[in-house]
């Protein structure tokens, strides 16, 4: 549910799962932005974050988290270029302009 990216865009992309309330929405960042997510001191209970869905951690009354780009980008291989594999990627996996071809109506399950 999370809004899709060019490689080549320099940005943080923060994408809520599961939110309880639709407010939360997924957020782009230039990726010169530091931002921190933080638990209230009154808050009734305790969150867990995970990122990438690996090793979720309990966050209690104050604690929070610091986002910011990494220095170290991670390289990647591309077929032909960044941009005409990420389209073929995105092709492939979201069907963009295909039709299925459908079965043809059967007479009897008309009547």
């Amino acid at each position: 549910g999370g809004s899709m990216i060019h490689p080549s865009v320099p940005a943080i992309l923060f994408t809520p799962i599961c939110p309880h309330s639709l407010s939360f929405r997924p957020l782009i960042f230039p990726d010169s932005v530091v931002f921190r997510c933080e638990m209230p001191e009154d808050c009734r209970g305790e969150t867990v974050v995970s990122f990438d869905g690996k090793n979720g951690q309990v966050l209690t009354h104050g604690q929070g988290i610091k986002v910011k780009m990494s220095p170290f980008p991670i390289p990647t291989i591309c077929r032909t270029d960044s941009t005409a594999d990420w389209f073929s990627s995105l092709d492939s996996a979201l069907g963009f302009n295909v039709r299925t071809r459908q079965k043809p109506f059967d007479s009897e399950s008309l009547s």
